[in-house]
């Protein structure tokens, strides 16, 4: 594979249901699923980083509790869940472990990327197992979810993750190769569509309902995961997913919708620090620590002088040079009573100071967006 992911460093893919699991006997397609490690092994093989944000664990623990109604309680949906995933993790471990690649669990629901406490320690979970070599993959923890069950699927929850982990290509398996014009199992005269610069309500007017018997989503939930993923960066692929070898079948020309993003997710990130989010607090750095900055390094605990306002781990807050003035903006690692505790200690000192092992930097760089006087040397 070489073309359509050869600038690409970093790719989630999205499962859905009715690719994993046979529709008449409800029993994981494991052939396929197997067809698919091996795709996405041969793009490890080319340094790209992978993580599958996978559904079918309510499809799956339905047929293991023998649910046999259409339309499932909440409390069913959430125990089909629980005997589900664990089968679903079995499946993916088995498989992966087969094309030497450890496969790791992550459960989260859509608030886990919207806190930015958990945002933080999700991404950098997610950053430590992608930097071991392993594939997570990542499902909704339907178990204790309630809305999610109910009104979505995963199209959202790849895109947030998509967007969270800064990925170049987010690819979204479905039971259709792309977006048309209007909905082709209805009106034959619908025409594809093979690339999409921009989301409009034109765009949005094409999207149709799901016909799959076990998905949730459908077109219209994708296209919301697209304008998601497409804002933070992130081209986004809609592709049929039914036939082995998914993944190269699109590198080999199958049919799919593209939907190009504006910008890169590193810039787009650094603009929603940079500017989209209201400070909570402030810390003063020193002179070496603001030409660390400049040179695209962490700021550590050792360059903060005097730490102000109230803030929590997550928050963002403004970053000043001695003289008072703004010169970036960052998500705390710390909050504002842990970062005054440390402030201008070694990072090897944090542990016998605040009694845990806690992040080596007050920002990390990837949480920091130069916004003052030293952006020109940091260019």
């Amino acid at each position: 594979m070489s073309t359509i992911f050869a600038r690409a460093k970093r790719i989630v893919v999205k499962v859905g249901s009715a690719l994993l699991v046979d529709a008449e006997t409800g029993a994981l397609r494991r052939a396929w699923l197997k067809a698919l490690c091996a795709d996405l092994s041969a793009l490890k093989g080319e340094n790209k980083e992978i993580i599958i944000v996978s559904s079918g664990a309510i499809a799956l623990g339905r047929r293991a509790l023998k649910l046999k109604s259409a339309a499932l309680k909440l409390e069913e949906s959430q125990a089909a869940a629980a005997v589900g995933q664990v089968r679903l993790a079995e499946a993916y471990a088995d498989i992966l472990a087969a094309e030497d690649i450890v496969a790791a669990q992550i459960l989260l629901t859509l608030n886990d990327t919207e806190d930015r406490g958990r945002y933080l320690n999700a991404r950098a979970t997610l950053n430590t197992l992608l930097s071991l070599g392993s594939i997570p993959v990542i499902n909704e923890n339907d178990t204790v979810a309630t809305a999610e069950i109910r009104f979505g699927d995963n199209d959202r929850l790849a895109a947030r993750v998509a967007s969270m982990m800064g990925a170049d290509i987010l690819v979204l398996l479905s039971d259709v190769d792309g977006l048309y014009t209007a909905d082709p199992t209805r009106d034959l005269s619908a025409g594809h569509v093979a690339e999409v610069n921009a989301i409009t309500p034109a765009i949005e007017a094409m999207a149709g309902a799901s016909v799959s018997g076990f998905g949730s989503g459908g077109m219209a939930s994708k296209l919301i995961a697209a304008k998601i993923a497409t804002v933070a960066g992130c081209e986004v692929i809609i592709a049929k997913g039914k036939s082995e070898h998914p993944i190269s079948a699109i590198d080999t020309g199958a049919r799919h919708t593209r939907f190009l993003a504006s910008t890169t997710p590193s810039a787009a990130r650094k603009r929603w620090i940079g500017g989209g989010l209201k400070p909570q607090g402030k810390l003063i750095i020193d002179a070496g620590a603001a030409k660390a900055l400049a040179d695209g390094k962490s700021l550590l605990p050792a360059g903060v002088k005097t730490v102000e306002g109230t803030f929590e781990r997550g928050d963002a807050v403004l970053v000043c040079n001695l003289e008072g003035r703004e010169i970036a903006r960052g998500l705390a690692a710390y909050g504002d009573g842990h970062a005054r505790q440390i402030a201008g200690r070694r990072s090897a000192e944090i542990e016998a100071i605040l009694g845990f092992r806690g992040r080596d930097e007050m920002i990390h760089r990837d949480d920091l967006a130069i916004t003052g006087e030293i952006a020109s040397a940091n260019s």
